[in-house]
């Protein structure tokens, strides 16, 4: 199962269950006392998604690993490319 359809099939039965709380279908004295809250649901859960985004995205970027050695292997094989190119008679 790809992540999206993972994400669609979340999102559909969320949506079933707020669309059966505020069509009616659920009756309940603790739902029609809740429904300003049951209303507004869908909005506090994009917020909290964007909240939990943002800190995944920043939490990768401060945790984010250099690698020295990495660094130096890749200045390395320019060299060698720019030699290469020299030797073929490119020149800028």
């Amino acid at each position: 199962m790809t992540k999206l359809l993972e994400w669609v099939s979340v999102f559909s039965a969320l949506f079933a269950v707020w669309y059966s709380l505020i069509g009616g279908y659920v009756k309940h004295p603790l739902i029609e006392k809740n429904m300003t809250l049951i209303l507004i649901s869908p909005l506090i859960f994009v917020i909290l998604f964007g909240l939990y985004a943002v800190t995944v995205v920043l939490y990768r970027v401060f945790t984010f690993n250099n690698c020295e050695a990495a660094a130096k292997e890749l200045q390395e094989e320019i060299k060698e490319a720019k030699k290469d190119l020299h030797e073929k008679g490119l020149r800028w």
